[in-house]
């Protein structure tokens, strides 16, 4: 029988539950409120008569940081941001496609050495950015883009142009965040500045969600209903739907937007700052890259850029292009030593890049990340350093040899229209100093590579490593706001030019003079090449002379045509393209070109 003393413990338990159920439901409720914003609303109260939006802390902290274009294909999800900006100074250029927008900002970037930034809409707007955002990480180059998104609530509810967009870009940028507050826009987009440009630079995707963008009076709108729900579940529904919507508006400052100075373009907050792997190096100072570019020919022997910023010192003719990977298929493989005692000094902002294939093909003595500052000493230490002239002599007879090959191969025939060969080097011969060329194409491309050389750093914009047609619109689009002064040349192949052509309408829109050689010998040839004599067929190689000029001109750009009829007047063309350039029109000289043997045995894959 049990005894009153052994049941007293087990009454007990009751006033203890109880007060564990209390205390948990406490717990609940006040973390219901805290994830709801409800303490924060009570110290920073919500102006619901408004007309300010979290666009304008967007433009502000760009503003901040010295951008001055915004590139962009207008969406109903970003439409706050882009006006923000525009009443800002910020110019707003608006393309005819997303992934032009993305290249443009990077065009910027390398060119200005800054962060080059995007502005496109939710979902599909997003999506056609990704080709151009490799393109970017592959290159090194530190761009923002800012992605608009569906409203908080209504993500992964089926909502229009809902996708997991930041599953999308993680791979690809260094950092990815979906800004869920109006109070978060700043420190977030400080902190997506900062790591676009640190360690190993390149492309940082921001999210911003309509609710954060637009003014509260219209978000409580398209969220609350206008007349509460006479059930208490329909209350508490329209209640939280509120609440909701005044955590996301409520400000983190004091009425009025901050000034655009150091509280929004310093240093990112502790633990906000992302980076791609330890131990790299910051980037150089634009003017070190610069300074850095310019020392080729300080140093009496070659540095061989082998994919992006990399670089090896060896006794090796000049490469044709900086920037131009100097280990591409394309050309015959890998460009490697051939003598296993060579020295080899390897450099690279990417460690992980640095040393791949190390242990196969070579092994670095040394191994530098910063190189900017690395050629600047290694030019610097090699002063007064001669080298055997029999070797230098080798070298220039080799240049001689090979300069007689291309005079041969420009004066032989061709079945019909012009030799590219030729016109290739009469555009050589034409090209201004103060020009930036932007190459976009495969064998066309391909054979001005060894023809028109740039007239300076920076000064030559191509796919890169990542061997992507349609970049040329976009570059273009970049490379001459950036640099006005210059007149940008860009050498299409035909293919690759229909990835370009309806952005003339942007150039015109703009008034942006830019100036398009086409060497259209109707078909993707560098493809062919291979194709036709390795497997016996031609199939969807082939493409049409189609009238290139006279499409531009119906988008309202100039229009000139170069074939076999006016052959004699091709630096004549050349001239009136420059001159119509110069007088503000953007231009497309179409060139009928034939085929030749020039680049016979170049492969694509």
């Amino acid at each position: 029988m049990e005894t009153p003393a052994a049941a007293a413990p087990a009454g007990s338990l009751f006033p203890s539950f109880l007060l564990l159920a209390c205390g948990t439901l406490v717990a609940a409720l006040l973390g219901a409120a805290h994830r709801l914003g409800l303490f924060y609303q009570l110290l920073h109260k919500v102006d619901k008569a408004s007309v300010r939006h979290g666009g304008e802390n967007v433009a502000a902290v760009l503003r901040a940081h010295g951008v001055r274009f915004i590139f962009t294909l207008v969406g109903g999800h970003i439409s706050p941001l882009l006006v923000a900006c525009e009443k800002l100074g910020i110019r707003v250029v608006d393309t005819r496609h997303e992934v032009t927008a993305v290249f443009a900002a990077d065009a910027m970037a390398r060119l200005s050495g800054t962060v080059g930034v995007a502005a496109v809409t939710a979902g599909p707007g997003l999506t056609n950015t990704v080709t151009a955002v490799k393109n970017a990480q592959m290159a090194q180059s530190p761009i923002l883009l800012l992605g608009g998104a569906a409203s908080t609530l209504l993500q992964n509810r089926g909502a229009l142009q809902a996708v997991d967009q930041l599953s999308l870009f993680r791979p690809l940028c260094k950092f990815c965040v979906s800004v869920r507050r109006v109070r978060d826009i700043v420190p977030t987009l400080r902190a997506a500045m900062a790591a676009a440009q640190s360690g190993t630079p390149g492309p940082v995707f921001v999210e911003l969600p309509v609710d954060v963008l637009y003014p509260y009076f219209m978000v409580q709108k398209e969220m609350v209903p206008a007349k509460p729900p006479k059930g208490l579940v329909g209350r508490v529904v329209s209640w939280s739907l509120g609440a909701s919507a005044r955590g996301t508006a409520a400000p983190g400052h004091p009425p009025g937007f901050p000034a655009a100075g150091s509280a929004l373009c310093g240093d990112p907050e502790p633990g906000q700052e992302a980076s791609d792997g330890a131990g790299e190096s910051g980037p150089a100072h634009p003017n070190v890259c610069r300074q850095a570019s310019g020392c080729r020919g300080d140093l009496g022997c070659s540095l061989l850029p082998w994919r992006d910023g990399t670089g090896a010192v060896r006794p090796q003719p000049p490469p044709p292009h900086p920037g131009e990977p100097q280990c591409g298929p394309e050309e015959g493989g890998c460009h490697c030593p051939s003598s296993h005692s060579s020295k080899i000094i390897i450099v690279n902002r990417n460690r992980e890049e640095m040393l791949l294939n190390s242990d196969i093909f070579w092994k670095p003595q040394e191994a530098v990340q910063d190189v900017g500052s690395f050629v600047l000493k290694l030019v610097e230490g090699l002063q007064g350093q001669t080298w055997a002239p029999d070797w230098v002599e080798e070298l220039r007879e080799a240049d001689r040899q090979k300069e007689q090959t291309f005079r041969e191969k420009a004066a032989m025939p061709v079945a019909q229209h012009l030799n590219p060969v030729q016109v290739l080097q009469l555009v050589e011969e034409t090209l201004p100093d103060n020009s930036i060329l932007v190459v976009d194409g495969g064998d066309f491309v391909g054979t001005a590579a060894h023809l028109v050389q740039p007239r300076g750093p920076l000064r030559w914009l191509d796919p890169g490593a990542f061997g992507t047609l349609g970049v040329g619109a976009g570059f273009a689009l970049g490379a001459k706001l950036c640099r006005p002064d210059a007149e940008v040349w860009c050498l299409f192949g035909d293919g690759a030019f229909g990835y370009s052509l309806i952005e003339f309408d942007t150039f015109v829109r703009h008034k942006i003079p830019v100036m398009a050689l086409v060497g259209n010998d109707a078909g993707w040839t560098q493809i062919s090449r291979e194709q036709v004599p390795s497997l016996g067929s031609n199939v969807a190689c082939g493409l049409a002379y189609t009238d290139y000029h006279k499409a531009a001109m119906g988008l309202g750009a100039r229009g000139l045509l170069l074939s076999r009829e006016n052959e004699d007047q091709v630096v004549k063309v050349l001239h009136d393209a420059q001159q119509q350039c110069r007088d503000g029109h953007p231009v497309v000289v179409n060139i009928l070109i034939g085929r030749t043997d020039f680049r016979d045995g170049s492969i694509a894959v």
